[in-house]
């Protein structure tokens, strides 16, 4: 397995926009939780396999984890995998979580990849989004996490907000490439059904983004991550040359990973394997050892389709000589409608969208699926 996904469930504040599998009332149960991943741990490992190259905390807030929570999860992993000694290890922490002594904590664990969300540069917008910290709580939490000696910091930005202009857009831009961070990691605002935005959008307490705008602001983050140095190597993320996140490159290249934790997806190759979204129903299946996931095992098509979606996602694009099957005459010419629309190129057997075919990946992947 190249990777290693700890899904931990737990969170302050439910944000409006998140539809991710966490709790806000956890403190009766976290101890039995934590308990249960990592027994997770043990039940999943082998030392036959291949080292872990990767290790990602997500969630969730993982950077609630106490000390003795992190001692007790990592020297579970050190014990029953083995760990290549480069590993890039990254973590998620919201800025009100950021002090001297959690830094402190992180570096001596071995976390040596910080994922911090700052999520706008907007203390209104954080306001509505219901986070539970500031803009300057995050800029400040970057600079005294540079200041005890994280060089490897991605940062999480939300475009296509409510009320967000493209000047708005371009000035956060300019303020997070000018933090000296080595990654960024930009998301379109999306209104998931069972989250508190649909709620207000509905109510019509707010107003969505009108699209064109949400393109417009794309294409200006493609157009400042360039000038400033960095590469966009998957639609949302971009980073400074070699610093691109090992462990999210792994998904998109189709790799194997395991993932510990209520709701944590797992992929061996050629069967998905996904842990039940309910904190009770996990812990005590766990703890039993009786079924807590469900596993499924790719067709023919859906590994093609997955590899079509994955695959244009990146600039390393879809490799056509991995693809088991040819495509079909139908199916090329619908690849050279794309490419005469300047969606996309063809080149020494790579797929590539163009900066315009971006604005349409999924549905020019879905062009290509094909159905069992």
């Amino acid at each position: 397995m190249s990777g290693l996904y700890l899904h931990i469930p737990f969170c302050r504040k439910r944000c409006t926009y998140c539809d991710f599998h966490f709790s806000t009332t956890f403190e009766n149960y976290r101890s039995s939780l934590i308990s249960a991943l990592v027994q997770e741990l043990v039940l999943r490992s082998t030392k036959s396999n291949n080292s872990i190259q990767t290790i990602y905390f997500g969630g969730g807030t993982p950077s609630i984890l106490t000390e003795s929570e992190l001692c007790l999860i990592f020297t579970t992993i050190r014990q029953h995998y083995i760990v290549a000694p480069d590993a890039e290890i990254s973590f998620e922490a919201n800025p009100e979580d950021i002090t001297v002594e959690n830094l402190t904590i992180w570096k001596s664990v071995g976390i040596n990849r910080l994922s911090i969300g700052l999520q706008t540069f907007s203390d209104a917008d954080l306001q509505w989004m219901n986070r539970a910290h500031l803009v300057s709580d995050g800029l400040d939490g970057i600079k005294l996490a540079q200041q005890l000696g994280f060089d490897n910091i991605s940062v999480d930005l939300i475009y296509g907000l409510p009320g967000q202009s493209l000047a708005a857009w371009q000035a956060s831009l300019d303020a997070v490439f000018k933090l000296g961070v080595q990654h960024l990691s930009a998301y379109c605002l999306t209104i998931e059904p069972k989250t508190a935005l649909n709620h207000l959008v509905r109510k019509k307490k707010l107003q969505p983004a009108d699209e064109v705008l949400q393109s417009e602001q794309f294409l200006e983050l493609l157009t400042k991550a360039k000038s400033f140095g960095f590469e966009q190597y998957e639609i949302s993320n971009f980073s400074l040359p070699g610093l691109h996140s090992k462990h999210n490159s792994s998904y998109w290249k189709f790799l194997p990973y395991i993932g510990i934790g209520p709701s944590a997806h797992s992929f061996d190759g050629t069967q998905r394997r996904w842990n039940v979204r309910n904190n009770t129903i996990y812990t005590k299946g766990v703890g039993k050892n009786e079924q807590w996931y469900q596993t499924e095992a790719l067709s023919a098509n859906e590994y093609r389709n997955e590899q079509i979606l994955l695959g244009l996602r990146t600039v390393w694009g879809l490799d056509l000589t991995a693809l088991k099957e040819a495509f079909t005459i139908k199916e090329n010419a619908q690849i050279v409608e794309f490419a005469r629309l300047n969606w996309l190129t063809l080149a020494d057997q790579k797929m590539i969208l163009t900066e315009e075919g971006k604005l349409h990946a999924d549905g020019i992947a879905a062009a290509l699926f094909r159905l069992d």
